[in-house]
């Protein structure tokens, strides 16, 4: 495997499984109904009467969503070096990014039966781990990238 794939297994595996983690966290749920929340993306209200069966595909989606987000900062960082020597402030924005797009375009176009979180509280809470899921891409994306040059 390349170092640009290192970069997009590595970063959206550990960001991806540490953010099922986060979630779980802010809402005080079991990480297996976070799961079945993600496969309700595509399931709808059915995926929290699907058993392990759903949240086996809840955790397939949230890796693959996962995969594609870091894929799209490393891919975009091998071209724009700026990217890389600047990962900090980078991942943080990319963050704000992926938490508009999951929250706003993502999930109100899917099959899932709730809406972002209005509590502000809430809102804080879930931009905080996006914050982090976006360090987590870049950090990856640095520092195997810059190994390759």
């Amino acid at each position: 495997m390349n170092q640009i794939g290192r970069a997009i297994l590595c970063g959206g595996l550990v960001a991806g499984t540490i953010d099922i983690g986060a979630a779980a966290l802010i809402s005080h749920l079991n990480p297996a109904v976070i799961l079945h929340a993600i496969a309700s993306g595509v399931l709808g209200k059915a995926s929290f009467v699907g058993g392990a069966t759903a949240a086996w595909l809840g955790l397939g989606l949230q890796w693959a969503m996962s995969l594609l987000i870091a894929a799209i900062f490393a891919t975009t960082a091998r071209r724009m070096a700026w990217l890389r020597r600047r990962w900090l402030p980078a991942g943080l924005a990319y963050g704000v990014a992926v938490y508009v797009v999951m929250n706003y375009v993502v999930v109100p176009l899917s099959a899932a039966p709730f809406k972002a979180p209005a509590a502000p509280t809430l809102i804080v809470a879930n931009l905080l781990a996006m914050l982090l899921f976006g360090l987590i891409v870049a950090f990856f994306a640095r520092t195997v990238a810059a190994r390759a040059n």
